[in-house]
């Protein structure tokens, strides 16, 4: 299963700033499970948010709702009311679970607010496909859902780098270059200016191996 934990709040208010309307979703499976973006979790979340922004004088909308799973499409395809009623939508759910919002929803802009520390290894055979490296240091918010980590074959944190054609990765020209696709996704949003802040060097000491994290009841 994937392990998380959740964001700090001061973190969390920042990266919705400026929206007055969000929608809270969290997720009913693996999260739940390690007490992080669960029914329970989203209701508290949405108070905490609600009265942080209310000590500043400002108000805050929020919506809340958990399904069943957030990295499955047709589960997700269930948000789309809730979804055109709102200018943001603020996640409780893992690495891969932002990204398909984001990709269902791509002209609304997604934001974690969970960090994905590690991923479990199925014990059944399966075909899987990576989409989020389970860094510690979640930026999804700001790449329009699409993780250059693991989705970058240099797994650059500022791109794209010179070597992209035609929006194919000159590693394996096969495959999209992840930067593109963030700038598409972004000038879909509207979050152009995005392209061009500068990304620190990944902080490799955000997650420690073996993982592990110790979630406390509230």
């Amino acid at each position: 299963m994937i392990v998380a934990e959740r964001k700090p709040l001061e973190e969390i208010k920042e990266m919705i700033a400026g929206y007055k309307r969000i929608l809270i979703v969290g997720c009913g499976t693996c999260v739940t499970i390690c007490w992080a973006g669960g029914e329970k979790e989203v209701g508290i979340l949405s108070s905490q948010l609600r009265l942080a922004f209310g000590k500043d004088g400002n108000e805050l909308l929020t919506s809340e709702v958990t399904i069943e799973r957030q990295c499955e499409r047709e589960m997700v395809e269930e948000l789309r009311d809730k979804v055109q009623e709102v200018e943001a939508i603020l996640s409780l759910g893992c690495g891969a679970g932002v990204q398909t919002i984001a990709e269902v929803f791509e002209e609304t802009p997604v934001y974690p607010a969970l960090n994905t520390k590690f991923v479990g290894m199925p014990e059944r055979e399966g075909v899987w496909v990576e989409t989020c490296r389970a860094c510690g240091d979640c930026l999804l918010g700001e790449t329009g859902g699409i993780c250059p980590v693991v989705r970058c074959a240099k797994g650059l944190l500022n791109g794209p780098c010179g070597g992209t054609k035609r929006g194919k990765c000159e590693v394996d020209p096969e495959k999209d270059c992840a930067w593109t696709l963030i700038y598409r996704r972004l000038e879909k949003q509207g979050r152009l200016d995005l392209m061009r802040k500068y990304y620190p060097p990944r902080n490799f000491q955000a997650v420690t191996r073996p993982g592990k994290v110790e979630a406390l009841q509230a």
